[in-house]
């Protein structure tokens, strides 16, 4: 047994854990911008190639809540070397296909060994540092899986435009290695609690959430409740929740969810804002790449570099904030990462097509320094009073609702988006008629009484009702943003909690 201070090597075991981590985080994006090349490559259709990611998204959060049982079953470290060495050989057969197909099953295996990665390095961190250091553990491990969503285009883009598409899975191969080194030389074994597999808990979890990723990722494109694949899936995710609910709740012995979990109340209103902070932050992320390159026109790559003061700002905030999570009442630091965060959507409300960058950067660092003032409060907070020895188990829960809150984040927006932009349109189009004296102001090439004119006053018109769909979802996200702060009374103090509670004996 070791306390969390007397860990040896414990600089080197951060370092290698969050070499993975920040693979796994990586890949969740970086492929996106590379999709179009990787179509072409590959001969798929624009339906098919997005497989490319669906299939990650779903092995990633199909196997993710098994992550607690495979490390009591076989050990933490075990566990771990395992998921890295998977998932950097799925990350060469990614690179080495010929065929969609091909891709499609290597993208599998790098969710299915992926999966892990995140919780047990939260988990490892929680447990080689003292109380008095959690906070700038979380810190570390905050930026290290924010790296994705904030990074990941930015070097997909300039990795596909001056390599290839391919280089986009090889850059794993150098960080998987360095990553396993460490760990199998470093990370000390947790002793294996040989758990039983509550097999029907987890086949029903499994279905539930397999079937909620398709429906929300798939949604968009099929156009919802018009098709019959979206009400299926929807019904089964639904059905397979509620058979997991029953059974856990009712199962005599060892169920899949360890209902000791919530007797927690800080991880359980954790479980709820790591759901929201997912929903809010990921889902805002998700516009403003689109927004760039379809209205704006911009590259790839200047639409990684505008948007790379977000990182900037996330990582200031981090180092900050880990410091004084400690020594201030983390429901007020949260309460400031939520203000700003509000306050820098607020400032993208007011974006036009006409204007230069420069509200982009700034509104980007705003939020930035946002993220960071919540996400490491939050980790701090929701852990804080956890017994050690369910840690193995509430980390990848808490992945799993940070995963699927950004999941329902990113398709409410999206249907918003496309739901808003087409009822605009239609509002601008029905003004563009005889009787609309403004239009005598237009170009010659844009008269509406020729046929190439009304198609440009019709891209012009699709072009502006687009921007306010965007600009009412940035709305609808600071409205959700500010109704949120009230919230955080639910979450008790954590060093009055710790202070309640006594010290728990940490395993390696």
């Amino acid at each position: 047994m070791s306390t969390p201070g007397s860990f040896p090597h414990r600089g080197m075991i951060t370092i290698s854990i969050m070499l993975a981590t920040i693979m796994q985080a990586l890949d969740t994006t970086i492929a996106n911008v590379a999709l179009p090349h990787m179509q072409g490559s590959l001969q798929a259709s624009q339906d098919q190639i997005t497989w490319v990611l669906t299939s990650y998204i779903v092995a990633s959060a199909i196997a993710l809540p098994l992550t607690g049982w495979l490390c009591g079953q076989f050990g933490r470290r075990r566990v771990f070397l395992i998921s890295v060495v998977g998932f950097t050989i799925a990350s060469a057969l990614c690179g080495l296909a010929t065929s969609l197909v091909g891709i499609v099953a290597a993208r599998l295996l790098q969710g299915v060994f992926g999966a892990a990665l995140v919780p047990l390095s939260q988990a490892v961190l929680l447990d080689i540092n003292p109380r008095e250091k959690v906070g700038q553990a979380m810190a570390i491990w905050g930026a290290g899986i924010m790296v994705g969503p904030i990074l990941g285009p930015l070097l997909g883009g300039w990795l596909t435009e001056n390599f290839d598409w391919r280089w986009v899975f090889f850059i794993n191969l150098p960080v998987g290695v360095f990553a396993w080194w460490g760990i199998a030389r470093y990370l000390p074994e947790s002793r294996p609690q040989g758990e039983r597999l509550d097999v029907f808990g987890f086949v029903t979890l499994s279905i539930a959430i397999g079937m909620l990723q398709l429906f929300l990722d798939r949604g968009e494109q099929l156009d919802w409740f018009d098709s019959w694949e979206i009400k299926l899936e929807a019904a089964a995710a639904l059905i397979a929740f509620a058979f997991f609910v029953v059974h856990t709740w009712t199962v005599q012995g060892v169920s899949f969810f360890n209902r000791e979990l919530l007797k927690d109340r800080n991880f359980v209103t954790g479980l709820l804002f790591a759901f929201i902070v997912g929903m809010i932050l990921f889902a805002t992320m998700a516009l403003l790449p689109s927004f760039l390159q379809g209205l704006m026109g911009y590259p790839v790559i200047y639409t990684g570099e505008v948007t790379a003061p977000r990182g900037i700002g996330t990582m200031i905030a981090m180092i900050i904030v880990g410091r004084l999570v400690q020594r201030y009442d983390v429901r007020a630091i949260m309460a400031v990462g939520f203000s700003l965060t509000a306050f820098s959507l607020w400032q993208m409300t007011r974006l036009t097509l006409q204007m230069d960058s420069t509200l982009i950067v700034t509104s980007g660092f705003i939020q930035g320094l946002g993220i960071g003032f919540t996400f490491v409060p939050l980790s701090t907070a929701t852990f804080a009073t956890l017994p050690a020895h369910l840690r193995h188990q509430g980390t990848p829960v808490f992945s799993l609702l940070r995963n699927i809150g950004s999941s329902v984040g990113i398709s409410i927006v999206q249907a918003l988006l496309t739901e808003g932009s087409g009822k605009a349109h239609a509002q601008i189009a029905a003004l563009v008629g005889p009787g609309n004296q403004a239009l005598a102001q237009l170009p010659s090439m844009m008269k509406p009484d020729t046929l190439a004119g009304l198609a440009l006053i019709n891209g012009e018109v699709t072009r502006q009702g687009a921007l306010i769909g965007y600009l009412d979802d940035f709305a609808i996200m600071m409205f959700m943003t500010v109704l949120a702060i009230p919230l955080l009374a639910l979450i008790r103090n954590p060093r009055r909690a710790q202070a309640a509670s006594t010290p728990a004996e940490v395993p390696h």
